[in-house]
């Protein structure tokens, strides 16, 4: 199995793709560190995992990720893997949007996303391996209206996600982002079929299918890729289908 004795941890594992991570993780052998504020759904999850184990975590915390991953290491090991899946949106345009609500969205999305690699990757260098996928967005590669918040944070983690991999550089340690469209979660469940009808892939994306991709990032097959930035989103930032044969107004 693909991370067989290693140890990962999955920031907003207890339900949506977080959750899917965390089984993806632990069904290729690694013991998971499920970490949430949603504690009677992430305990649910890590009882029903081999090796794994329910951590309550604020990721804008930055002594309780301090405190979460010395018990980590205690209980399960090193880190070998870092999911950075937490997130959190709320719409409103540039007008509309509270300045409390976006920096809010930017403290938990891009500052939480900063403090798990910022206490996770000393570890990480100092043993010479190690993976970290953080979860950014296809509005981490194209505007949004109606979601300035969102949009500035994800575009956020892609930058960061960048610099970290260069102050990786030569260690062993590679960072990547991914970026999911629309996802059958309960953040994106009610979304408008307009947002994928018209593109190349047209339904919504399941969780599994971002899983895949996060696998294979914080494994050993992409051994030679580090500060990439990883679509999964049926065609979503490349144009809409109707544009390309010309049967809508460009």
């Amino acid at each position: 199995m693909r991370f067989d004795g290693k140890v990962a941890i999955v920031t907003g594992g207890a339900r949506g793709m977080g959750a899917s991570h965390a089984r993806g993780l632990a069904a290729e052998g690694a013991r998971v560190a499920v970490c949430d504020l949603l504690d009677d759904e992430g305990k649910a999850l890590a009882e029903g995992l081999p090796g794994a184990r329910y951590h309550h975590l604020d990721v804008t915390d930055e002594e309780a990720w301090r405190s979460v991953v010395r018990t980590v290491e205690d209980t399960l090991g090193p880190v070998d893997v870092l999911v950075n899946n937490a997130g959190i949106v709320h719409f409103g345009g540039v007008e509309e949007q509270s300045p409390e609500h976006f920096r809010r969205i930017l403290d938990v999305n891009v500052v939480g996303t900063f403090l798990g690699m910022h206490t996770v990757l000393p570890g990480m260098r100092g043993r010479g391996r190690g993976a970290v996928v953080n979860i950014s967005s296809a509005a981490g590669l194209m505007g949004f209206a109606d979601g300035i918040g969102y949009v500035t944070s994800k575009w956020g983690i892609r930058g960061m996600t960048k610099a970290a991999a260069l102050d990786m550089a030569g260690t062993g340690v590679r960072v990547n982002s991914v970026h999911p469209g629309v996802i059958r979660t309960s953040m994106g469940e009610g979304a408008a079929p307009a947002l994928f009808a018209d593109q190349p892939v047209p339904r919504i994306g399941e969780p599994e299918e971002v899983t895949r991709m996060v696998l294979f990032l914080a494994g050993d097959d992409a051994s030679y890729t580090t500060g990439g930035e990883f679509l999964v989103d049926g065609g979503q930032t490349i144009g809409h289908v109707g544009h390309a044969r010309g049967t809508t107004a460009g």
